[in-house]
């Protein structure tokens, strides 16, 4: 999952698929310090290629990123020289630091493998604030929202590639899975394919509330953003251990 080959691509296909990276950082940057005004620090947790955080560190003073894959590491530090990226797994990665503001976008809370992992996932978020921080994380759909054999397709040319993606999304017991198929043609090189897999759990929106309370916060959903999943915002009422 997020090898190589997709994180060299990851960045040009979601933006050419709609995604605003400016508008959600700026969105994000807004619901943040109407919780805590004077915010000036901000983890990026699963921050994937920097998308978010190259936009972020303009609006923060102190920003920092996490994140699992290496090869998706690899390209932030390529864009975000100046800011600190760190390996590290959301369930218990352990910076010996604290923010004012905590994000985790793009779904990617929903790739932990069970609600007990979401809990751990969510102390590790608390542990990671200072009192009063903020804490948004963008969801997966809830199991009645999602579209049990979702296909979906783009063909793309963003400079002299074609990039041609497919992806088809089915349910799974309590999870999702979701195969992408990709095409890149080149002109020199010629055409190549790869396919990943992705695993989404189905998390209830009460589920997700659950975990952030356990884990000290105050719970707000914001519905309708997005593209529909909507967004959780807490603030940490008090030092979770």
């Amino acid at each position: 999952m997020y090898g190589a080959a997709s994180s060299e691509i990851y960045d040009v296909v979601y933006t050419l698929r709609g995604k605003d990276y400016p508008g959600e950082s700026a969105y994000l940057a807004d619901r943040i310090r109407t919780k805590f005004p004077a915010a000036s620090s901000l983890l990026d947790i699963a921050c994937g290629t920097g998308g978010h955080l190259a936009h972020l560190a303009e609006l923060f003073d102190d920003v920092a990123g996490v994140e699992l894959s290496e090869d998706m590491l690899s390209v932030a530090r390529t864009r975000l020289r100046d800011v600190p990226l760190h390996q590290g797994d959301m369930r218990s990665f352990d910076l010996g630091r604290r923010f004012d503001a905590v994000v985790c976008m793009f779904a990617s809370i929903s790739h932990v493998e069970s609600a007990d992992e979401l809990d751990a996932a969510l102390r590790c978020f608390a542990r990671h604030l200072n009192p009063g921080g903020v804490v948004a994380i963008d969801p997966w759909w809830f199991p009645e929202k999602f579209i049990d054999g979702y296909i979906g397709g783009d063909v793309l040319t963003p400079d002299h590639r074609t990039i041609a993606r497919v992806s088809h999304a089915w349910r799974e017991g309590e999870e999702s899975r979701m195969d992408v198929h990709y095409l890149v043609a080149d002109g020199e090189t010629g055409t190549r394919h790869f396919s990943e897999t992705y695993r989404y759990q189905l998390f209830p929106r009460a589920r997700y509330e659950k975990a952030m309370r356990d884990a000290g916060f105050t719970v707000e959903y914001v519905e309708g953003v997005q593209y529909g999943r909507g967004l959780f915002l807490g603030v940490l009422e008090g030092s979770v251990s």
